[in-house]
């Protein structure tokens, strides 16, 4: 059974698309800790990020890395922190968050509520740094 990012890769479910390339995709995460909270995930349906053979391990962080750069462009902050879990969801991904201080990146922490107009915004601004900069 496809996971919901399997279906979102495939174009069944829709998502706030940042950047993609022929392994990867990242898209805003809809329950956002902060504005800019992106997930990145590899193309390929592969439950533990570990289980990734090197050259996609190495190919997910480089990916990650240009989306992180966009990002950060966008939303300043003093970092952009990586997080990855793995328990919500069946499918290898990357939450990019930008954060001022550690406490941003407390999964306990409140989600934002934006409107669709918001995450269109976001993700057209982050995807547009991407595309400059990954021409």
């Amino acid at each position: 059974m496809a996971t919901i990012f399997s279906k979102i890769v495939a174009g069944e479910i829709p998502s706030y698309k940042v950047a993609e390339n022929e392994q990867f995709y990242a898209f805003l995460d809809i329950n956002p800790l902060v504005k800019g909270h992106t997930l990145v995930i590899p193309k390929r349906e592969v439950d533990y990020i570990f289980d990734l053979n090197d050259e996609e391990l190495a190919g997910i962080h480089l990916f990650a890395k240009s989306v992180a750069l966009a990002i950060q462009k966008v939303f300043p902050c003093k970092k952009v922190g990586e997080a990855v879990i793995g328990l919500e969801v069946p499918h290898a991904h990357i939450h990019l968050i930008p954060i001022q201080k550690e406490s941003d990146m407390l999964f306990s922490n409140p989600k934002l509520q934006l409107s669709s107009d918001e995450f269109e915004n976001i993700a057209r601004a982050i995807r547009e740094e991407w595309e400059a900069a990954n021409k």
